[in-house]
């Protein structure tokens, strides 16, 4: 039986009697990276790692050992961690502990992933942190058991983890099945319509490709209004108290609607008039830190008085001849969004002009046959997205279940001594 005692820490609670609690300045050695971003090499021969998920390459290395690694600074700051044992490169802001003394580096990668985070937010305010100081880490709280239970632990995590992470790898390709299909439903729809017997004619748009004969191919301005939106987050004494349709509301909802949380903003009457959201208005990203981010569109499911179109948005508000619903899932296909990446300028940061959405084309069937088309879609993908919605929550359960394993086991919260893991 586990003899416990309280470590006075509260995120940590108690921990094994028989177990060490010690500072990491003293089980590891405590540095940081020194290459830069802009110094990745695509096909470069060695793993190169910078404060994201992501690994990049380079063609030299700086380090040749074993490493546990984690994000100094921006949105990485207690969540992204790097386990790796060979040669590699390690980007600036980047913390690297090496030579470790009484500790397994595979414990501490465990211990700091599911620790670290405490210890960041521990006292602060805010949900995210800018950035992580040595004396912190220097100074941080670890349990240390022996290194036989230190190994059976390593053994117990990896086993465990592998299989929870194959479980959330094996329904994440599911759920990309599952936006393939949506995507191609879509675009099958909203090019070829409804009637798989129609004559089809060359559309002279090759990305367009074959059209019922019947149809057009439009530029958005002969069928909508473009408005970008000029409108910021600010609050402005003697302006008008308003709620703000953002960026984010935009890039992940597919439709807009009075259920959503809006933040709080103020706008003058002229940009109250303009930028007001009407039923089957059609919003879309005009800038992003990325080409591929720009045209996300989003439909406007029923008019919303006192809500306006934010900035770093265009609103576009289609005439009496077109169906915004309709507009919306043809701009929500790859195969016609993909005009708009060519067109978006910029180097670090990419933006599309008015003129550039002006011009934009999309297939232009009848307006009765929008209506038909969008009520079509919108009752299968609702269907798809309602599963897909499902498989995330099961994922965003299991990375809990994940993260809670990690815990309990680091700090003896369950004892794996007596575990089969062989």
């Amino acid at each position: 039986m586990i003899v416990y005692t309280n470590s006075g820490i509260e995120w940590l609670g108690h921990y094994p009697k028989d177990w060490e609690i010690l500072k990491l300045k003293y089980l590891c050695n405590i540095d940081t990276g020194s290459k830069d971003t802009q110094d990745k090499i695509d096909d470069g021969l060695y793993p190169f790692f910078v404060r994201s998920p992501h690994i990049e390459r380079l063609n030299e290395y700086t380090h040749d050992e074993e490493a546990v690694m984690t994000a100094g600074d921006g949105v990485g700051v207690g969540k992204v961690f790097h386990y790796y044992k060979g040669k590699f490169a390690a980007h600036q802001r980047v913390y690297v502990f090496t030579r470790f003394r009484k500790v397994l580096g595979r414990y501490i990668y465990y211990y700091l992933t599911s620790n670290l985070a405490f210890e960041v937010l521990s006292g602060n305010a805010k949900s995210t942190v800018d950035s992580l100081r040595r004396p912190m880490l220097a100074e941080f709280p670890v349990v240390v058991p022996s290194i036989k239970t230190q190994k059976k632990i390593v053994r117990f995590l990896d086993l465990k983890i592998r299989e929870i992470d194959n479980l959330i790898q094996s329904k994440s390709n599911v759920i990309a099945l599952l936006e393939e299909k949506r995507q191609s439903i879509i675009t099958e729809a909203v090019t070829k319509g409804l009637d798989p017997d129609v004559k089809m004619k060359d559309s002279v748009v090759e990305w367009i490709g074959n059209v019922p004969e019947h149809w057009e191919v439009s530029k958005i301005k002969r069928i909508a209004e473009i408005r970008p939106s000029n409108v910021d987050k600010k609050s402005v004494e003697g302006e008008t108290e308003v709620y703000l349709c953002n960026y984010v509301d935009v890039y992940y909802n597919n439709e807009i609607t009075s259920d959503l949380n809006f933040m709080r903003a103020t706008a003058k009457k002229e940009q109250i008039d303009k930028f007001t959201l009407k039923k089957h208005d059609v919003i879309i990203t005009k800038d992003s830190e990325s080409p591929t981010d720009i045209a996300i569109p989003t439909w406007v499911a029923e008019d919303l008085m006192g809500v306006i179109c934010g900035y770093h948005l265009s609103l576009i508000r289609p005439n009496n001849y077109f169906y915004g619903q309709y507009l919306y899932f043809c701009l929500e296909s790859e195969q016609i969004r993909e005009q708009f990446y060519s067109l978006a300028n910029g180097v670090t940061r990419y933006g599309l002009s008015k003129d550039a959405i002006k011009n934009g084309l999309v297939p232009h069937p009848p307006l009765n046959e929008q209506i038909e088309i969008a009520n079509k879609l919108y009752n299968i993908t609702s269907d798809i997205e309602i599963i897909i919605k499902q498989i995330k929550d099961q994922i965003e359960k299991l990375e809990e279940y994940r993260q809670s394993l990690i815990y309990e086991a680091v700090t003896g919260k369950i004892d794996v001594s007596e575990m089969n893991l062989d």
